[in-house]
């Protein structure tokens, strides 16, 4: 019996992800004080373009919300 795909990787890489990231808003930069494996803060959205998840501030989301709630891509606000 074959072994390969069984065995630990030899570069020493664990396969995890790269070291967590801190969460901004996509649209003005605004940081959340939280990193993105932990999510956003409650009053924060999030949407689904193009298979990539994005964030907004609460700012943002206000500015912003009929464009939302109208299922645009955020390019286009």
């Amino acid at each position: 019996m074959s072994s390969r795909g069984t065995s630990p990787p030899e570069s020493g890489d664990d396969g995890s992800a790269a070291d967590p990231q801190p969460l901004v808003c996509d649209r003005c930069g605004t940081s959340a004080g939280t990193l993105a494996d932990d999510g956003p803060p409650l009053t924060w959205t999030h949407s689904v373009e193009n298979g990539a998840r994005r964030y907004f501030c609460e700012t943002c989301s206000r500015e912003n919300l009929r464009s939302i709630e109208g299922r645009l891509d955020s390019d286009w606000w």
